[in-house]
Parts: structure tokens; sequence; C-alpha cells
């Protein structure tokens, strides 16, 4: 997959890139790949906090709809 100019000139600009899938109008963000990790390690600090990745946790897993 190639960006376009217009992409390109927004990440270039601070702003992240989007997409929206017409067949299901489900919305992407394109981020850098710095940017991502940031917010990745920001979110996993998070959730490791607040106990979510507790291995006693999985047994909920069983109530979990599935698609």
């Amino acid at each position: 997959m190639e960006l376009t100019e217009e992409q390109r000139h927004n990440l270039r600009d601070g702003k992240w890139a989007r997409w929206t899938d017409p067949e299901t109008g489900q919305e992407y963000v394109l981020v850098p790949r710095e940017q991502y990790e940031k917010l990745r390690a920001a979110i996993d600090g998070v959730t490791r906090r607040a106990g979510w990745d507790d291995p006693a946790l999985d047994e909920y897993e069983q109530y979990r709809k599935r698609p």
C-alpha cells in the first residue's frame, strides 16, 4: 500500500492519515511507528496496572461474545 501525496503531506504536518473501508465503514488510522510505540507502551502500562494481564482473568474469556 502506498501513501497518496495528500497523506504524505498530512503526515509531514503531524496529522495522522485516515482510511475508511467503504464496505464496512470501519475507519483506520496510520501513525508513525515511533508514535505508535509510545501509544502502545502507555496503553500496556495502564492495562498492567489495572491487572488486565492477570492469568486469573482468563476464565472470563468464556463469556466473550464471538463474532
